[in-house]
């Protein structure tokens, strides 16, 4: 067995490969960046880590016996942390599935591109730098709305819900007479800090609405105008006359991972729809005048939501907003109102990243005249002209 080569670097990596050329190309391109160790098979590199040679990560040429190393390692719990790179010409390699589930992390075809290569190692790298640093967990302190704002919304949604409940019963008598279904409509929601909750409205849409929205990607309002491409690699690949040189392996199937980060850049962040077709005759009338929003007095007296702040967004729609640049909107209190509907609310061509940017200035700017002077606004766009 090759003995290992006596340098600074801490991260080791193990190449099982027989080829001399394709050996010197991977030092060439890696040396710098880990130590390499090489095995010339399977039951060689088997050998090697059971003999307690510490290894970070193994890069696998699949044509040298994997299987009897992934056979080997699953035997005892002292490898579960193994980590393999497989090299293979078969684009067809599930690494989820048996028997590559848990050690086989990435699959690079052989004429693997070194810069896609480089960037998988480096992140192994990092992740062990990091794991060495010992370093304490983050833990946030927790956003707490103020004082005097809690006080308002507990005082106002108490003296609100007790003046407006004939309103709130002829509201849900009206519901079930107009539709089947429940009267209110609970759905998790996002809000303060991450904060998951149960939001509640006056049902507006016909049973079984939140099922109809994938078919509805086109109607969008926040919607980006982009063509698809129809061929499956991208245009490096194209002019270069190779296969996939960064292939990404996504329920089940291989696709560019280039392709797939632009057509995840062209998804709309939010969802609303214009003449929406879900939405029952009553339940025009409820969101023109926002009287479907009523039973959120509840979440407010509760503490979920504020009468001003953001507005809590579904987990999908939430997920796509951890960036450091836009999850600073969920610093700031969540709202039955804000910023943003009371300048941008059923204008067309409102684009999800000024809904964003206005989130964010709230959370930075919000203070009690702020919330004052938004309060005062919403009165005057409670009704509005477009259907949205």
């Amino acid at each position: 067995m090759e003995q290992k080569e006596d340098k600074n670097s801490t991260f080791r990596l193990l190449l099982v490969e027989a080829d001399p050329s394709r050996i010197q190309n991977f030092k060439n391109s890696f040396g710098d960046m880990v130590q390499v160790s090489v095995e010339p098979d399977g039951a060689d590199a088997l050998l090697y880590v059971e003999l307690g040679n510490p290894v970070d990560l193994v890069v696998f040429n699949d044509e040298l016996g994997y299987l009897t190393f992934l056979r080997g390692i699953a035997d005892s719990h002292f490898f579960d942390d193994t980590r393999v790179i497989l090299l293979s010409a078969d684009a067809g390699i599930k690494p989820e599935a048996a028997p590559y589930r848990k050690y086989i992390v990435d699959v690079f075809p052989k004429t693997y591109s070194s810069e896609a290569l480089g960037r998988r190692i480096q992140y192994f790298i990092q992740k062990k730098q990091y794991q060495e640093a010992d370093k304490p967990l983050y833990k946030p302190a927790p956003i707490r709305m103020p004082v005097g704002k809690r006080a308002f919304d507990i005082f106002v949604s108490s003296v609100l819900l007790l003046l407006l409940s004939p309103l709130l019963i002829v509201v849900a008598i009206l519901i079930r007479l107009d539709s089947k279904g429940p009267v209110f409509y609970k759905s998790k929601r996002v809000g303060t800090g991450y904060k998951i909750f149960d939001m509640y409205k006056f049902r507006t849409m016909k049973t079984g609405a939140d099922k109809l929205i994938s078919g509805m990607a086109s109607q969008n309002m926040y919607n980006k105008v982009v063509e698809e491409p129809e061929m499956d690699l991208c245009e490096e690949c194209l002019l270069a006359g190779t296969s996939c040189q960064r292939p990404l392996f996504l329920d089940n199937e291989q696709v560019c991972e280039k392709l797939y980060h632009r057509k995840q850049k062209a998804k709309a962040t939010f969802m609303k729809f214009k003449e929406d077709p879900r939405i029952t005759g009553l339940g025009k009338f409820l969101r023109n005048s926002s009287i479907d929003e009523l039973p959120q007095l509840i979440n407010i007296f509760k503490g979920d939501m504020s009468f001003v702040g953001n507005r809590p967004l579904p987990p999908y729609e939430a997920e796509k907003l951890t960036v450091a640049g836009y999850a600073r909107r969920f610093a700031a209190p969540a709202g039955l109102t804000g910023l943003w509907q009371v300048t941008k609310r059923g204008k067309a061509g409102v684009s999800d990243l000024e809904r964003i940017q206005l989130d964010v200035l709230y959370a930075k700017k919000y203070s009690f005249k702020t919330d004052l002077i938004i309060m005062i606004r919403t009165v005057k766009a409670l009704f509005q002209k477009e259907n949205v």
